[in-house]
C-alpha cells in the first residue's frame, strides 16, 4: 500500500506552497525513560502512580495506526519487531513504521540517573539497521523487507570540539551504512544539553547554533545519503522561516517535547506550520492525552487547517465529554499555555 508519508513528501518537495502536513507519533520513549515511558495508566490507583504495561502501550500504537490519522509511527527496535515484523500491523495501512536507531547518553533517563543529562551528550546505539529491517543481525540476501526501512538518528551538539566530533563521526558511519542497506532516515537534532562554555553561542543563542550546525553538517552530505526530513525543536518564527527558505529540499519537522496543555500542543503545530515546518513528531503530548485517538483526531484537523487551536481545545473537551472521560484539566486551564521542555531531559 502506498504510504501517506511518501505521497506528502513528494508534494511538499515539488511545491513550496503545498499545505500538506505530516503527523508522526513518537512511541519510542522506552528507549529513554524505562518504566514510566508507557505513561500513567488511565483509571489506575490514584494513591500511587500506576503505569501502563508494555502490552497496553503496544495496544495504543495499534489503535492509532488503525485510525490512519498519523503518517509515521516511530518505535523502539523491540516494539518494531513485535508490531511490524511479527504482527504485521502496517501491511494494510498507509502508515509508515520507523525505528529509533540510536540512544545518545542525554536520553538515558532511568529514575535516579540524573547525572547523565548533566554531562555532555555522547553517541551510542543499542540497535542496528538489520535489526530494524528484519529483526536479526543479518538479513537474508534477496529476502523481502519484513520490518521498517525508515529510522531516526539523533544528535546533540554542545560547541565542544571533542564531543561534537565524536557525535558527527557516528552519524557519518550510520549514513554510510544506511545508504549501503537502502535504509532511509530522518535526523533529530536537540538543543545543546551542556554547552562547553556558558558564554558560547550554543549557550547564548541555541536556536541559531542549532540551525547553523544543521546547515553546515548537511552541506557535506549528497542527496543519496541525506535525511528525508529533520526533527528539531521549534526555533520560533524567524529562524524557522529562515531555515525553511534556505534549502527547499530540506523538509523541517518539529518535535513536541514535554506534554503541557492541549493548547500548547495545538498552538505549537499551527505556529510551526505557519513559518515553514511541514512535519510534527509528538510523543509525550500524545501519550499523556486523556484519549489518544480523540487527541490525534483534533491534532489532524489543526494540521490540515480545518480548525484553529483554541477551537480545537474546545472540540477535544467535547469529545472527552461524549466518551465520559474525565479531563486532566478544566477547559479554562487547558486553554492556557505552560512552559514545556523541548528535550527528553
Amino acid at each position: 500500500m502506498e504510504k501517506t508519508l511518501d505521497r506528502k513528501l513528494k508534494r511538499i518537495l515539488a511545491d513550496p506552497r503545498c499545505r500538506d502536513f505530516i503527523l508522526a507519533d513518537a512511541k519510542d520513549a522506552d528507549m529513554a525513560f524505562g518504566l514510566s515511558a508507557t505513561g500513567v495508566k488511565p483509571g489506575g490507583d490514584q494513591s500511587q502512580i500506576t503505569y501502563r504495561s508494555l502490552a497496553e502501550y503496544h495496544d495504543c500504537i495499534r489503535q492509532l495506526v488503525a485510525t490512519g490519522l498519523i503518517d509515521v509511527m516511530l518505535m523502539s527496535a523491540s516494539t518494531n519487531a513485535t508490531l511490524t515484523i511479527d504482527d504485521r500491523i502496517f501491511d494494510s495501512t498507509a502508515v509508515t513504521p520507523a525505528v529509533r536507531m540510536n540512544d545518545t547518553t542525554d536520553i538515558w533517563l532511568a529514575a535516579g540517573s540524573g547525572s547523565y543529562t548533566t554531562q555532555s551528550a555522547r553517541p551510542f546505539a543499542t540497535t542496528t539497521i538489520p535489526h530494524a529491517m528484519c529483526g536479526h543481525a543479518h538479513c537474508p540476501n534477496g529476502a523481502p523487507l519484513q520490518g521498517a526501512d525508515l529510522g531516526l538518528f539523533s544528535i546533540t551538539l554542545n560547541d565542544d570540539v571533542i564531543a561534537d566530533r565524536e557525535m558527527l563521526e557516528c552519524y557519518k558511519a550510520f549514513r554510510i551504512d544506511a545508504e549501503r542497506f537502502g535504509f532511509r532516515h530522518f535526523l533529530e537534532v536537540f538543543f545543546p544539553n551542556k554547552p562547553a562554555h556558558c558564554d558560547s553561542p550554543a549557550a547564548q543563542h541555541p536556536g541559531r547554533f542549532l540551525a547553523d550546525s544543521v546547515v553546515r553538517l548537511l552541506a557535506g552530505v549528497p542527496k543519496a545519503s541525506r535525511p528525508i526530513f529533520l526533527k528539531i525543536p521549534y526555533l520560533g518564527p524567524r529562524l524557522t522561516e529562515m531555515l525553511a527558505a534556505y534549502d527547499r529540499s530540506m523538509v523541517i519537522g518539529i518535535l513536541g517535547g514535554s506534554s503541557g496543555t492541549t493548547l500548547d500542543a495545538f498552538s505549537l503545530l499551527a505556529d510551526a506550520k505557519r513559518y515553514g515546518a511541514r512535519i510534527a513528531l509528538f510523543g509525550r503530548k500524545i501519550n499523556a492525552a486523556e484519549d489518544q485517538v480523540s487527541f490525534v483526531k483534533i491534532l489532524r484537523e489543526v494540521a490540515d487547517e480545518q480548525i484553529e487551536p483554541r477551537e480545537g481545545v474546545r472540540a477535544y473537551h467535547n469529545e472527552l465529554a461524549k466518551l465520559k472521560i474525565k479531563s486532566h484539566r478544566s477547559l479554562e486551564a487547558d486553554l492556557e499555555t505552560e512552559l514545556t521542555r523541548a528535550s527528553y531531559g
